[in-house]
């Protein structure tokens, strides 16, 4: 005999509900009714027919469940889904393991919450978890050790990783690779790769480390290598050279660096050696060698007066055979150095006259004539704008006047700079050579991202040279998700989700980057077009943070335990969807991944 509440067509009268037994005779069901609900409220109707199917009935709703635990889950699962879907977990290692399943979660971490190997192993142990992230690839108790021990095997893998990615993103005939060079400090113990590094009067300062980061045109991060601290920017071209050439087996390579870095001697040393070829730019110094004619009577290379603003000029230069130099004259930044300068001028105007007022006022002789020249050591140069003053100290006093044939001959190439290439014209045109250069603002911005609030190099609390390594390949690798994360998410955050909108914009690429009309409505009205709010990356990671992961059970059977994530806002939707994720299935999905 079965029991079931059936609803029973009535014509044009409400169906009526009846709750009946049946049980079998012969060949035939029979059927009996032992009530009639139909004036029952609802919720009763299904309470009754919830018990009937062998569910749980409760006096009332809040104590249908208890969550046992509730762990921030939304964060950790757009990161860790996006680390997946990029296929960086096979990257990281081919075969499963603990110490790849802990690298993957310190990467995962390190964009979450940016902690000391020591904070982030109590943040993945289930005692002290402060995310799902543990739980979600089933490590179980961490200790910090173990997160040392997985430092030592990451970087044991680095060749592999680095040469991994670079086969994703280096690819095509001329491989455009912009590499750039930074440093961070470091304070309490330190490494053997730490040296003092020096202020700016000469003098010994915070101990720092040196690291260069090879990234892809587009800025897609792809290596990453450690120096001492006392290693200078052009010092550390040699190793990339080789990295490139052999580790990634790239047959054509064209590196991007900064002037200060790509020197004519680290070029002529290393590059044209090596057969890399390069895009640079030339020093000041340089510049003023294209001002001067190498035939008597024959026009000089450069003539600014000549130049059209907001144009890409191409030339070439006696001192740089070989090479094609692109000039280009941004008047905006002329005539913000014009402003600046004047404002420097006048502030050391201001101090030279402190200065001279200060000796007519003592007695007239060679002491007066000492503490005169004492004070223009300790003053006069502090906005680097002597030099463009004549000065005259004696004994009575001192005069001094502006040189006005050296500031003229500054500001004569104000706005100017000076691109330089070892490619061709077919292989690359010179506004293109232009963007190659510009578009080393992208390492800026992962030097950027790596040193501050966001992935934290510093402070390192590692101190063995190794482990040092490690932690700033840790800290390259979860840019680069981040990186993939802030493209796919640019729609809802304070980015430019449309870059060819932008760039179209632009009349000249010496111009100023511009942004998007679609960048400029989210600025202005902090609104997508669709009405849900901007974030920057940061706090979009904190709201999706909101969306919990609870451990859940019914009250009286505490066996009964089970997974219950909340549900998402229309916003948190939005940012999975943008991420190829579906929150109801993936937020149980990654769990058990």
């Amino acid at each position: 005999m079965a029991l079931s509440v059936d609803i029973i067509p009535n014509r044009s009268s409400p169906p009526a509900i009846l709750l009946r037994e049946a049980w079998r005779e012969g060949k035939r069901i029979r059927r009996r009714t032992v009530a009639n609900l139909s004036k029952m409220p609802p919720a009763l109707v299904d309470a009754v027919r919830a018990a009937l199917d062998g569910g749980v009935v409760f006096p009332s709703l809040d104590a249908a469940v208890a969550i046992r635990r509730s762990r921030p889950h939304g964060h950790v699962a757009a990161v860790l889904g996006t680390l997946r879907s990029l296929g960086l977990v096979r990257v990281l290692g081919r075969k499963a393991g603990r110490r790849r399943d802990l690298a993957v979660a310190a990467v995962v971490a390190r964009i979450i919450d940016p902690a000391s190997k020591l904070a982030t192993a109590r943040a993945l142990d289930p005692e002290t978890a402060s995310t799902s992230l543990g739980a979600v690839l089933g490590l179980g108790a961490v200790t910090g050790n173990e997160m040392l021990d997985m430092l030592d095997w990451l970087l044991e893998r680095q060749p592999w990783i680095e040469r991994s990615l670079a086969n994703r993103h280096l690819k095509g005939g001329n491989t455009l690779i912009l590499y750039d060079v930074s440093s961070s400090y470091l304070e309490g113990r330190c490494c053997p790769l730490a040296a003092f590094g020096h202020n700016r009067d000469g003098k010994k300062g915070k101990m720092q480390v040196t690291y260069g980061l090879l990234c892809a045109a587009d800025g897609c991060p792809v290596a990453v290598e450690v120096f001492a601290g006392n290693a200078g920017d052009p010092s550390t071209v040699a190793g990339q050279v080789d990295k490139v050439r052999k580790r990634f087996g790239i047959a054509r390579v064209a590196l991007v660096g900064d002037r200060g870095m790509l020197t004519t001697a680290r070029i002529r040393g290393d590059l044209e050696p090596a057969g890399l070829d390069w895009i640079s730019a030339l020093r000041t110094g340089d510049i003023r060698k294209l001002l001067q004619s190498a035939v008597p009577g024959a026009p000089a290379p450069l003539a600014p007066e000549a130049l059209v603003p907001d144009a890409v000029a191409e030339i070439t230069g006696p001192d740089f055979p070989g090479e094609r130099l692109m000039v280009c004259l941004n008047p905006r930044l002329r005539e913000e150095r014009r402003r600046k300068r004047e404002e420097l001028l006048e502030a050391t105007e201001e101090t030279l006259a402190a200065i001279a007022a200060a000796a007519a006022r003592r007695k007239p002789g060679s002491a007066n004539r000492d503490q005169a020249i004492k004070a223009l050591g300790r003053e006069a140069n502090r906005r680097k704008m002597e030099k463009h003053f004549d000065i005259d100290v004696h004994d009575a006093g001192m005069d001094w006047a502006r040189n006005r044939g050296r500031i003229e001959a500054e500001a004569r190439l104000d706005g100017i700079y000076v691109i330089r290439t070892s490619l061709d014209a077919a292989s690359l045109g010179p506004e293109t050579a232009v963007e190659a250069y510009k578009s080393l603002a992208q390492v800026e911005r992962a030097f950027l991202a790596m040193k501050t609030s966001r992935l934290r190099i510093r402070p390192v609390h590692v101190y063995s040279e190794d482990h040092v390594r490690a932690h700033v390949f840790l800290c390259m690798l979860a840019y680069h998700v981040e990186w993939h994360m802030r493209r796919r998410l640019a729609p809802i955050l304070f980015e430019d989700d449309d870059r060819e909108g932008a760039r179209a914009q632009r009349s000249s690429p010496v111009e100023k980057a511009e942004v998007s009309e679609s960048a400029r409505a989210k600025a202005d009205t902090k609104r997508t077009p669709d009405g849900l709010p901007v974030h920057s990356f940061t706090t979009l990671l904190s709201d999706l943070a909101t969306l919990t992961l609870n451990h859940a059970s019914i009250p009286g059977r505490p066996d009964s335990r089970f997974l219950l994530a909340s549900e998402p806002t229309e916003l948190q939707a939005r940012a999975f969807a943008l991420l190829g994720m579906d929150p109801d299935r993936d937020a149980y999905i990654s769990v058990t991944a």
